[in-house]
């Protein structure tokens, strides 16, 4: 459902390459570009004439963010299995209504936090399973860009901007690695001139000794760093995004062995090493199709899928803390 960039970057590429998934038709008021890329794929102008055709077991939605609930609750209706694009919903009492919904509906409900599956979020995670850096106290990510200009998208209009499209990511992977804060603190803002919607966010995640720091920015000319970790034993560092999704922009497919591999590796300093300057760290490839792989597990086997419900209330649970930190400006317990 929906044909615009996550749609087109992201899921029908991603499904294409998933065997076992057949993209079955795309809903878009826009079919002369579906049929650009998709050909032979069936195009509906509207949600109701796919929720109708029996044939089809799972939507996706990839639509604009204040679609997400009510076509959410559409698809459960008519008894389908559904993924929804990030955010979840824009506040998490709409979130909690539609997890509801799909437990009563017995259907598979899953949220697209694709970047668990990242190059670096992967090393990230095996590097600190093999105990090398310690007991993580400082953990740094960001998501950082360039881009000064003010675009006419919906994206940069009021109620939407970079903490509901990014930040999802970055509070995802902090809550796999170390579970729910106790208390969060967090600053957006508009810092284009002009701008409607915020284009900066600095989240602090506070937990007994551990803090996290998730930071994004639109200004912010030499945006090379990705992560700074820091524990009792060693430091990684990691500079250079994930290539997925420029691959995926590019026309790559995620089937090449190439598709995900990250040539930048980042750096381990350790303890007995540090005066040496550091060692390079290979970065396991990252693979977003192992989400469409678990997709397709759960519909045909039952479980809760890749991203179970419960793990996307707790990011919706801390990104509503932040927006009411940021609108009080102070620090709010989880």
């Amino acid at each position: 459902m929906g044909y615009g960039y996550a749609g087109r970057t992201f899921h029908a590429p991603l499904i294409a390459a998933t065997p076992g998934i057949e993209l079955a038709a795309v809903v878009s008021t826009s079919p002369a570009k579906v049929h650009t890329d998709l050909p032979a794929a069936r195009v509906f102008e509207g949600l109701d004439q796919a929720l109708a055709d029996p044939d089809i077991d799972l939507v996706v939605i990839a639509t604009p963010d204040p679609l997400h609930v009510p076509q959410a609750h559409a698809a459960l209706d008519a008894n389908k299995h559904v993924v929804i694009d990030k955010p979840f919903a824009l506040t998490l009492e709409d979130a909690r209504s539609v997890a509801e919904h799909s437990r009563q509906a017995n259907r598979l409900l899953s949220v697209f936090h694709n970047r668990r599956w990242d190059s670096d979020f992967l090393t990230l995670r095996s590097l600190i399973a093999s105990g090398r850096l310690g007991e993580i106290m400082q953990f740094e990510s960001h998501f950082d860009r360039f881009r000064p200009e003010l675009r006419d998208r919906w994206r940069e209009r009021p109620g939407a901007g970079i903490f509901n499209d990014l930040g999802p990511h970055l509070i995802d992977q902090a809550l796999l690695l170390f579970g729910m804060p106790a208390a969060v603190y967090a600053d957006l803002g508009i810092q284009k001139y002009g701008g409607l919607a915020d284009d900066y966010f600095h989240i602090l995640l506070r937990y007994p000794r551990l803090r996290v720091v998730l930071h994004a920015s639109q200004l912010t000319l030499d945006n090379s760093l990705r992560m700074a970790v820091h524990g009792t034993s060693g430091s990684f560092i990691k500079r250079g995004m994930d290539p997925q999704e420029q691959q995926l922009k590019a026309g790559g497919n995620p089937s090449y062995p190439e598709f995900g591999v990250d040539r930048e590796p980042g750096t381990l300093f350790e303890v007995a090493e540090c005066e040496q300057g550091g060692m390079p760290v290979a970065s396991i490839p990252g693979d977003y199709r192992q989400f469409y792989a678990a997709i397709r597990d759960a519909i045909a086997m039952g479980g809760p899928g890749p991203v179970p419900v419960e793990e996307a209330l707790n990011v919706m649970q801390v990104m509503a803390a932040a927006k009411q930190s940021h609108r009080g400006r102070h620090e709010v317990s989880i």
